[in-house]
């Protein structure tokens, strides 16, 4: 079962790398921007992009339901020119905890959740400042920490 598994997600890494794609999306971003999407990797797989522009959708809405993390599309740039399939604007994605990127900061100003042609999330990375967590390991209650720019943290009790 093991092998299995392993096989599995070896087959899944190999097949994330052949959706990620440049389809001359970069021509338009800033070059600062265009790095820090080259550069981001996966949370559970380090050695594998989490993919690039052609993959990304806005996503600035984040909630814990019952213990599991979801975005909201927000994302209302046209998919043409990234390539990229249509997820309408509200549509809610589950992020599973081994997506959640926290390790690098995010210049775009949006959460991104990176999506491949099926809907597989690669990772999703959090608007500049937010942090999704719970008060303490005994209460159920989750919080988001939302610190934006120079404002006062907001935390929303869910």
């Amino acid at each position: 079962m093991k092998r299995i598994i392993l096989c599995l997600g070896i087959f899944g890494c190999l097949i994330s790398d052949l959706n990620a794609r440049d389809l001359g999306q970069w021509e338009a971003v800033d070059p600062g921007i265009r790095q820090w999407y080259e550069a981001l990797m996966r949370p559970d797989v380090p050695n594998a992009s989490c993919c690039g522009e052609a993959d990304a959708y806005w996503a600035d809405e984040v909630h814990v339901r019952d213990g599991k993390t979801y975005a909201i599309i927000t994302d209302d740039r046209p998919d043409e020119p990234r390539g990229r399939p249509h997820v309408d604007i509200g549509t809610e994605i589950e992020i599973p905890n081994n997506k959640l990127k926290w390790d690098k900061s995010n210049p775009t100003g949006h959460g991104i959740v990176f999506l491949s042609r099926n809907g597989y999330v690669f990772c999703y990375v959090q608007p500049r400042g937010c942090v999704i967590g719970r008060i303490s390991p005994g209460i159920q209650t989750h919080y988001d920490l939302c610190i934006r720019s120079s404002s006062t943290p907001s935390i929303a009790l869910h």
